[in-house]
């Protein structure tokens, strides 16, 4: 092998290994909350020049519909929490409606945490295993929280299957 072609593939190498660095560097986002559209979404207005707000979903929660019992609650909940407050949005995907399914963190504290832990919203697990906020859930369960307060609480997937989305 010619030398500078063992250069060349050496530099490939290295541009190779640094990108998925450089893309989870590009993950976080920092921004402020400008709206909240219910209990696991709202919109983030990043920091820098003309950019238009980002909607975000809360990864690894589900909070009532709109339309469902304790929906307006977790909203307002979330809102009186973080509208208007600097946050950091910890991108883990992009899901099937456009939005950004983050961890999303002000002043430290998780915001996902927070919003299970007071009893707005469920932490669902997947495949057998407990959802990343299970013990906050289960917290908010014997504190008998927020929509945990009801005798059988519905949560958020069986509703849509039982009335579909609200509108």
């Amino acid at each position: 092998m010619s030398r500078h072609r063992a250069v060349r593939t050496l530099l490939v190498l290295v541009l190779a290994l640094a990108l998925p660095l450089q893309a989870r560097a590009a993950q976080v986002i920092e921004g402020v909350v400008v709206r909240v559209s219910d209990g696991d979404t709202l919109w983030v207005a990043p920091d820098g020049a003309r950019r238009k707000p980002l909607k975000v979903r809360l990864a690894g929660i589900d909070a009532p519909e709109r339309c469902q019992a304790d929906g307006e609650q977790a909203r307002s909940a979330l809102a009186a929490h973080v509208l208007q407050r600097r946050v950091e949005v910890q991108v883990r995907a992009r899901d099937g409606f456009g939005r950004l399914v983050a961890r999303v963190v002000a002043d430290g504290e998780d915001v996902n945490a927070w919003i299970v832990a007071r009893g707005h919203a469920w932490s669902p697990g997947w495949q057998h295993q407990p959802g990343p906020y299970a013990r906050e859930e289960r917290e908010a369960r014997v504190a008998k929280r927020g929509l945990f307060a009801q005798a059988a609480p519905v949560e958020p997937r069986r509703f849509r299957r039982m009335h579909g989305a609200c509108r």
